[in-house]
């Protein structure tokens, strides 16, 4: 609560003087009575026990006046939010060879990987700072391509999801469909706004969202050998649709390997199967970037550079309403003095 005119106030401060005087005034028209001495004492009748009460209710109808006066003002705030963020489609690789080990440690390429797309969906506390307010799904892909979670605002299902991911098992759907994972990425961004439409549906609010714009983020370790659409031919979809394609090449550049010769145990460079090519191709021919990781730092560090190159834009607005509280109070001060005049004139009036 505030007040409009606070300074009035401070003629609060005068009470203690209006109630001295009330008594000095009361006590100066009693007259000593002749002989009063030499009269039996009598116990005080309840009415005069209670002779303070009309002057009572007429200071705190004075109260009630003041704080009337200074205008008294009930704040009600709110905050709305407007998001101006983007929609993500992440497209997963995992194929067979997603089991192998990338870098010098003991993890495999999946677990790696994995941890990254969580890390750049919730953020990891460092470098990454989550993205809040976007839209983002998942597809996962090995010879056939399938949509994990679909586009949404809310990220838990996602995060859940990825957890989950893990190499194909199954030599029959074993492969490496890029095509087709992008292919169904870009069809995907390209109803994002209709995802939204049927999201603020579905909550009964209609939120304040916008698409800035769309981007496909395809993490692969290999070649497209599966599916029916070329990545060159899906790319050149995304284009026409305004998608921008950033691609990470998972175990990318040489690698070096330890093998047994005749002469003992050497370490040899072994070129990768990541189709790098392709990759800086379709990147390029979207507007997008390609990123080469070939261990867990450079993997982290890619993801570090979309997320400082696509940012989203989350203004906050605070509203508020006042609501004058002058009527109620100056009600409560007629009804004081009524009470007062009442109680003046009918109880306490032979003693007032």
């Amino acid at each position: 609560m505030s007040f409009a005119y606070p300074y009035a106030l401070l003629l609060l401060v005068l009470f203690p003087l209006i109630g001295w005087a009330a008594i000095w005034s009361r006590r100066s028209e009693i007259a000593p009575l002749p002989g009063a001495q030499t009269l039996p004492a009598f116990g005080n009748s309840w009415r005069v026990a209670l002779r303070w009460v009309p002057m009572a209710l007429r200071l705190l109808a004075l109260g009630a006046i003041l704080f009337a006066i200074a205008r008294p003002q009930a704040s009600a705030g709110w905050t709305t939010t407007s998001t101006e963020g983007l929609a993500i489609q992440i497209v997963y690789d995992r194929s067979g060879s997603m089991s192998e080990p990338i870098g010098e440690g003991d993890k495999s390429k999946n677990e790696v990987a994995r941890q990254a797309l969580i890390d750049f969906v919730k953020g990891d506390g460092k470098g990454l700072r989550g993205r809040v307010g976007d839209m983002i799904g998942l597809i996962a892909f090995a010879r056939y391509a399938d949509t994990i979670s679909p586009l949404a605002r809310v990220h838990e299902p996602l995060v859940d999801a990825a957890k989950l991911l893990k190499p194909v098992e199954n030599r029959a759907e074993d492969g490496t469909g890029i095509g087709d994972a992008l292919a169904l990425a870009a069809a995907r961004l390209k109803r994002a706004e209709e995802e939204v439409s049927s999201q603020e549906r579905g909550e009964g609010q209609k939120p304040d969202f916008q698409i800035k714009s769309k981007i496909i983020v395809l993490m692969t370790d290999g070649q497209n050998n599966a599916g029916e659409v070329s990545p060159y031919d899906a790319a050149k979809l995304a284009k026409e649709w305004g998608i921008r394609i950033y691609t990470i090449g998972v175990g990318a550049g040489d690698r070096v390997v330890t093998m047994n010769t005749p002469f003992g145990p050497r370490q040899m460079s072994r070129g990768n199967d990541v189709d790098e090519r392709m990759l800086r191709e379709i990147s390029r021919e979207t507007g997008g970037a390609y990123f080469a990781a070939g261990d867990p730092k450079a993997l982290e560090e890619a993801y570090g550079a979309i997320d400082q190159l696509e940012k989203s834009r989350i203004d906050t607005k605070e509203h508020s309403r006042r609501v004058e509280l002058f009527a109620p109070l100056a009600l409560a001060a007629l009804g004081l003095l009524g009470l007062e005049l009442l109680a003046a004139n009918t109880v306490f009036r032979r003693i007032g």
